[in-house]
């Protein structure tokens, strides 16, 4: 399989103006709408994996659907981790977590997409639940990227519903 060219892009920009590809506005999307948007988002991903094509690439250097959806699954438990380590410690540092390399370590293109499906779901539960339990004053709590870049509980939460949001634009699930 060809591989793809890795995403070195910092993507906090988001955090400022609607991202021009999917149209989603991060910065306006309110702290306690997270848990609601990520629960709105997975039954899309799981109609997307019943697709027939899920794991065809529409070309060498994009991901298949499958893919798209196996990192959506990974990145509601780092999301999970992240928010669990700011609720628990002063501005921790998060450890560096390579989307391309979890991908090709996991073998993303070659799972199975029921399975996918099952724990994409109970992963998004579980994130959304984390984010819904977070409390007004634990919204300016912070934690740092390993590239530097700052968040606070709020921002966290928005940069991280573009994510799930910006696939979903990906894989056509719009």
């Amino acid at each position: 399989m060809d591989s793809i060219e890795p995403d070195t892009k910092d993507w906090t920009w988001v955090l400022d103006r609607p991202c021009p590809d999917c149209g989603f506005d991060a910065g306006a999307l309110p702290p306690g709408a997270v848990g609601a948007a990520v629960t709105a988002a997975v039954p899309r991903y799981v109609a997307v994996l019943e697709r027939d094509d899920v794991a065809v690439r529409p070309d060498p250097g994009t991901w298949s659907a499958l893919e798209y959806a196996a990192h959506v699954r990974d990145v509601f438990g780092v999301f999970d981790e992240r928010l669990a380590l700011m609720l628990a410690y002063d501005t921790p540092d998060f450890d560096n977590w390579d989307q391309d390399t979890a991908a090709v370590a996991g073998e993303y293109a070659l799972q199975d997409p029921g399975v996918v499906a099952v724990e994409l779901a109970a992963a998004g539960a579980a994130v959304a639940a984390s984010f819904d339990a977070v409390a007004p004053e634990q919204l300016d709590r912070a934690g740092r990227r390993s590239n530097g870049s700052q968040f606070t509980v709020r921002t966290l939460g928005q940069y991280f519903v573009h994510d799930v949001v910006h696939h979903l634009h990906d894989v056509d699930a719009d």
